[in-house]
């Protein structure tokens, strides 16, 4: 008979109230409060994952969960509320932190196209919304860049979720009817760019001169004036206002890049946060880093 025991890590589970676990050792990571604050507001009991612990000269020691215990501790109220703990009677200290240092290595994280299509399969509403709105511009969100195919699908939700379903209708109506579909026109940083001007100007950003100004440039030189002006989707705001104000003589006639920066346009921060790896971020892939297009 085959013996599978060295594959099946020797444990055992206890249900352990949070006041009787420890986790303060050295090689902990800080707690996150903004982290275990946004986890707790939207508690679901089904994404709690069993805390490891070791228990040592009868101490339980957590060496993976000391965020879990936290939200659920601020969810319930109550310390004495117990979590399902897996619990490891034959470790020592370095065992623990090495467990802890490499937990990581070999987990591949979900990609957000694989986020986006599994609520899709939910059914949520947020996500079958956009995948609908895009769909209605003859537009696909994909896993590969291709004409007409989104891959910034965490630019969609993001802006979606940030500014609503008439700002991000506008800006795809703005986007496939400038650039007719090319590929590199989907990006993170040309979505938020287009998003920033919708939001800033509103109805004085006339669609029509958009399309004909703006997509008289290559996506190519769009990208070089950018990265010239400002980093992130900034400056693809930058340069594609630049584009669409022309050689207006007329003050009047031009928008300004002074209102495109100014504090009535507060919202733009949390999307340059989320691009150049801010708080949010980890719920992200790297979309909003933008591709060299030779």
């Amino acid at each position: 008979m085959d013996d599978f025991s060295m594959y099946v890590p020797n444990v055992h589970f206890e249900k352990i109230p949070i006041k009787n676990l420890v986790s303060n050792q050295k090689y902990q990571r800080n707690l996150s409060q903004s982290h275990i604050q946004r986890a707790a507001a939207s508690f679901d009991l089904c994404q709690i994952n069993p805390v490891k612990v070791s228990r040592r000269d009868g101490v339980n020691y957590v060496f993976n969960g000391q965020h879990t215990i936290e939200i659920v501790a601020l969810v319930s109220g109550s310390r004495d509320t117990p979590v399902w703990c897996m619990i490891y009677d034959d470790l020592v200290y370095e065992q623990e932190a090495d467990i802890f240092a490499n937990q990581q290595k070999f987990v591949k994280p979900l990609q957000s196209y694989e986020v986006f299509m599994a609520n899709l399969e939910a059914g949520n509403d947020d996500q079958l919304i956009i995948r609908d709105l895009v769909e209605s511009y003859g537009l696909t969100i994909a896993n590969k860049k291709g004409p007409c195919m989104i891959v910034a699908v965490s630019t969609l939700e993001q802006i979606y979720n940030k500014f609503g379903y008439h700002v991000l209708s506008r800006v795809l109506r703005l986007c496939a009817g400038t650039w007719e579909g090319d590929m590199n026109s989907f990006s993170a940083n040309i979505l938020n760019g287009i998003t920033k001007l919708v939001v800033a100007f509103g109805d004085t950003l006339n669609d029509e001169v958009f399309k004909e100004k703006v997509g008289a440039i290559s996506i190519k030189q769009l990208v070089r004036t950018a990265k010239d002006r400002h980093a992130g989707s900034m400056g693809y705001a930058e340069a594609m206002l630049l584009e669409y104000n022309g050689k207006k003589k007329n003050p009047a006639q031009r928008l300004s890049i002074i209102k495109l920066h100014s504090r009535e346009s507060v919202h733009f921060s949390e999307l340059d946060e989320e691009e150049n790896g801010g708080e949010g971020a980890a719920l992200f892939t790297n979309e909003g880093i933008e591709e060299d297009i030779e």
